[in-house]
């Protein structure tokens, strides 16, 4: 009596949750099934444009067909596999659906494709998948990643070509050339900045005394409130603001631009200083918080 062993399945689909499991679990999915059923019929990757853009090239590698989620929201990348799914099972009839994910929000999936009469088995990635996620399934592996692995040849060759590049090591030679060297700059330029330095020192003139010198040279005007007689200095306050000597009061406003007028404050000078340097003769009115200002009988 000869041995009878089971068909392969004559239809196989793979549905990766790509923003769930790694791509070194996706690899070692894909590797997987082809050993168990000889074949691999559909194999699609679902994810954001930053997942599906990363890991191109093994996409392109494995033969996978990504399948880009450009909607917002949490829960978008799965509702995107599952109605694939759904499709797969009406339009396709596959005899086995594989789902590479940890997620447990496709149990309600695998429940309805699995009463579509179609065998259903997972693929999660170990640390990620909790025993309620694989009970659901007609099988389940947990695959561990591999943090080691470089995952491409492309990066393995270029680990490779990079470990190769290190420099090699200075003969002790080298190593002893390059700090007399160094030395024998620094004392080079010790040397000249020392003869060059009573030079420059006596040709430039310090900060402190170009700037004296330039401030000397330059002719100053007196102030707006100026040093000049007392005298002369009221007299102009007065002529500035004829209406005091009448015995009017005058605002401060009014009087402040009138003694800029007149050169006896700046632009910015205070009118109640002005008159503060005569309180024998200026009554500020009130005497807290002035506002006008009057001549004293």
């Amino acid at each position: 009596m000869s041995e009878t062993t089971n068909p392969p399945a004559r239809h196989v689909a793979l549905l990766i949750d790509a923003d769930n499991v790694s791509i070194d679990v996706v690899e070692q999915a894909v590797a997987q099934l082809l050993a168990e059923h000889g074949a691999l019929h559909v194999r699609r990757a679902y994810g954001t444009a930053e997942h599906v853009a990363k890991h191109q090239a093994a996409f392109k590698r494995l033969g996978i067909r990504p399948m880009v989620n450009l909607a917002a929201g949490k829960n978008s990348t799965d509702i995107a596999l599952a109605v694939d799914a759904i499709d797969l099972m009406i339009a396709e009839r596959p005899d086995v659906i594989a789902i590479a994910s940890s997620d447990s929000d496709f149990a309600p999936l695998v429940t309805r494709l699995r009463e579509k009469g179609c065998r259903v088995v997972g693929l999660g990635q170990a640390g990620k998948t909790g025993d309620e996620t694989q009970a659901v399934y007609d099988a389940y592996s947990v695959l561990t990643h591999r943090k080691g692995a470089a995952g491409t040849p492309a990066k393995k060759a270029k680990a490779a070509a990079h470990k190769s590049a290190k420099p090699a090591p200075k003969s002790a030679a080298e190593s002893d050339a390059k700090p007399a060297a160094k030395d024998g700059a620094k004392d080079a330029a010790k040397a000249a900045g020392g003869a060059a330095a009573p030079a420059a020192k006596k040709a430039a003139p310090s900060r402190r005394g170009a700037a004296a010198k330039s401030a000397a040279d330059v002719p100053t005007s007196p102030s707006p409130a100026g040093r000049a007689d007392p005298g002369d200095r009221l007299a102009r306050i007065l002529a500035a603001l004829p209406e005091l000597e009448r015995g009017e009061t005058v605002e401060l406003r009014v009087a402040a631009e009138r003694l800029r007028e007149a050169g006896l404050i700046g632009r910015n000078g205070s009118s109640t200083k002005a008159f503060g340097g005569f309180p024998d003769r200026f009554e500020l009115l009130p005497a807290k918080n002035p506002n006008k200002v009057r001549l004293r009988g």
